[in-house]
């Protein structure tokens, strides 16, 4: 039988307790310090990049379908955002017994929105992924204080931020969310208006407490649906089975 091929990640804790989850060779790539003499990190194979951030002090957590690097000295709390998110997927990401399907990373609903972006209507409003003067998109756009899931804006040039979580919302989020719509706002804003929109297989009560004062920030709960259809040839009229 086939071995499965695991994903590589690298995950980085931010100050707010909050942790990001990144494609290695795509991390590595932007931070070629990290990429050892004789190693590329584009050429190289998965398995000696892995291995060399090993030797460097990078704890490695590996799961039936990951591998996670972790940088030397990240601490975090028992029960901390890093705890729940090296977690296998929870019940409720299964489809068995009736139970709902959700995304198992976040990564996977970050590329299915930025995908289908145009055909998603947010308050009315129909986005379009942003993308700057350089050409570089708005998914996992680079700021100052974090890479935003998907920056988007819409046909009157107001700003979309999107803060995406595959599962349940943490407190953290709104904070998250916050600070990158005040990055966008100081800097290629322009003086234009800035939304947010956090998007989570389920909401919690304390977050729909927390943004009911918060303008400009809508809540959206995604659903996952799968259904098969026959693609079997059908005989013409008059044909004899």
């Amino acid at each position: 039988m086939a071995s499965i091929r695991k994903a590589h990640y690298v995950l980085l804790p931010g100050e707010d307790g909050s942790v990001t989850l990144h494609a290695m060779k795509e991390w590595l790539r932007q931070n070629p310090t990290f990429v050892v003499d004789g190693l590329d990190a584009t050429q190289s194979t998965s398995q000696q990049l892995r291995a060399s951030l090993r030797k460097q002090g990078w704890t490695l957590q590996e799961t039936d379908t990951e591998f996670r690097l972790i940088p030397p000295g990240a601490q975090y709390e028992s029960g901390s955002v890093l705890r729940e998110l090296l977690d296998e997927p929870e019940k409720d990401t299964n489809t068995a017994d009736g139970e709902e399907a959700a995304f198992g990373l976040e990564h996977q609903l970050r590329d299915f929105l930025a995908q289908n972006l145009a055909s998603i209507p947010v308050n009315g409003r129909r986005l379009r992924v942003y993308v700057d003067p350089t050409g570089r998109d708005g998914v996992e756009f680079p700021t100052a204080v974090g890479p935003i899931d998907i920056l988007a804006v819409s046909d009157a040039d107001e700003f979309f931020v999107f803060e995406l979580k595959r599962g349940r919302t943490p407190d953290y989020t709104i904070g998250q969310l916050m600070r990158y719509m005040g990055w966008v706002s100081q800097t290629i804003g322009h003086g234009k208006a800035v939304h947010g929109v956090i998007v989570a297989k389920q909401i919690s009560e304390s977050m729909r407490y927390s943004v009911c004062v918060v303008p400009n920030v809508s809540l959206f709960e995604y659903e996952v649906s799968f259904q098969l259809h026959s693609s079997s040839l059908v005989p013409p009229p008059g044909a004899v089975g």
